[in-house]
């Protein structure tokens, strides 16, 4: 494609019309026609516009439900964003299966948010710490006007602490400052907190009069938050007594089936390439409810997965026991989100997640978040240890593949039926539409 200067003062339609012109021919209309995906609504559509730089369309994924979730003794109905069909159904089911065991139980551990002052410093570490526990009020004082809206809901600096970095690369240090930001992601407010103390810093060293002209140069390589919140904790539950689970397909008893899940968790707490897979079954769920709320699912998942490795290997992020006759599955997961700021307040169907779930708080969307990826993880760990994962997720997929075969509303109806005892494969429904000679 052609360099093209001034991209991003064009109109949309004049983005499209220089895009066809870069395409191979016969392609030109597939993009020239995007415009039908634009909102109805102009006024909704600059919003949408605005969300990003130099968009010309609007991307759609599917908006489902997931009802009977209960945390807590609540019952909440969970919106999801998401393309892969099986996903809301599993967590459906997970959703009735623990409706009658006690439903999930979850806890916020914590809130604590991070962000951070990188910077150089080459005299003796014990004159930098004695500058620091001298400084740190001033610290606090200086972003007083930035910290006092968040201090008046509840929130604001926790702690300020120096961090001594020079083992890992000489004259390196950070202040690791810690926040709460209520029900606000807080990005923008860290970040702000962040390079006014940076600046200050900066200033403090150079008026210090102890310090030699050397030691007055603190050198801010950058101030911005860290998505490693691990202290922003939820911790989501489900038990009940063995017995209690059921029966399950192929006659599998509720203790078989217990030891068969416990099994398969302990296999992803111990085996890398089976701890990706297993949480990204429970992502499937988290990154769905995130994306419906407007969160930014990016954060959940670099910080989700940096927690999975924590001890220096990466493992499945839940854990199951069996003890006295119960069993119990558990997930620990760091969640930083909001409920108020950025898209949860622009986006029209966020407002609307928000308002379904009940216009929950950043603590209890936290739980609900937790509590839709454990139940992700249940259901797609109960497929495994039984029927297997194909045979739920390609009947949801059936009507994927004759969409993509261009099967008509008799030979869909037709074919849905003669699946229903069948595995489904893409090569054997278009076998059945070639034998039955259905595709045109």
């Amino acid at each position: 494609m052609e360099i093209v200067n001034g991209f991003s003062k064009l109109s949309k339609r004049q983005k499209i019309d220089w895009l066809a012109t870069q395409l191979p021919a016969g392609h030109q209309s597939d993009i020239s026609n995007v415009d039908q995906y634009w909102h109805d609504n102009k006024d909704q559509q600059k919003v949408f516009d605005e969300f990003s730089e130099n968009t010309i369309s609007n991307f759609y994924f599917p908006y489902g439900l997931c009802p009977n979730i209960q945390i807590n003794n609540k019952n909440y109905t969970v919106p999801m964003v998401i393309e892969e069909s099986s996903v809301v159904a599993a967590a459906a089911n997970s959703a009735k299966f623990w409706l009658t065991r006690g439903g999930f139980k979850a806890k916020v551990i914590n809130t604590t948010k991070k962000g951070q002052v990188h910077f150089n410093w080459s005299g003796k570490k014990s004159r930098l710490f004695n500058f620091f526990s001298v400084i740190k009020p001033e610290l606090h004082c200086a972003v007083a006007n930035i910290v006092e809206n968040m201090e008046k809901r509840g929130g604001g600096i926790k702690d300020i602490v120096l961090v001594d970095k020079t083992e890992s690369l000489d004259n390196y240090y950070q202040l690791d400052v810690m926040f709460d930001t209520c029900d606000a992601m807080g990005a923008n407010f860290i970040n702000s907190v962040l390079e006014e103390l940076g600046t200050c810093l900066s200033r403090l060293a150079m008026e210090h009069d102890s310090f030699s002209d050397a030691e007055k140069e603190i050198e801010v390589i950058m101030c911005i938050l860290s998505n490693y919140t691990p202290e922003c904790l939820v911790r989501v539950h489900v038990e009940c007594p063995i017995e209690d689970l059921g029966e399950f397909p192929g006659n599998m008893s509720a203790l078989e089936f217990a030891k068969r899940f416990e099994r398969a968790v302990t296999i992803a707490k111990i085996d890398v390439s089976r701890a990706v897979t297993h949480n990204k079954g429970i992502f499937n769920g988290i990154d769905a409810l995130i994306l419906a709320t407007g969160n930014d699912f990016r954060v959940i998942e670099a910080c989700g997965h940096a927690y999975a490795a924590r001890d220096g290997q990466y493992r499945g992020l839940s854990s199951c026991s069996i003890k006295n006759n119960k069993f119990r599955f558990e997930l620990n997961i760091p969640l930083a989100i909001g409920t108020v700021g950025g898209l949860t307040n622009l986006h029209p169907l966020a407002k609307a997640t928000l308002e379904i779930l009940g216009n929950p708080n950043a603590q209890e969307l936290m739980k609900i978040v937790g509590t839709i990826g454990l139940a992700q993880n249940f259901g797609a760990l109960r497929s495994l240890v039984t029927t297997g994962i194909q045979q739920g997720h390609m009947k949801m997929h059936l009507l994927n593949i004759l969409n993509q075969l261009n099967a008509t509303d008799e030979q869909i109806i037709f074919l849905k039926d003669y699946f229903k005892t069948k595995t489904v494969s893409y090569a054997a429904v278009r076998e059945m539409l070639n034998q039955n000679h259905m595709i045109q």
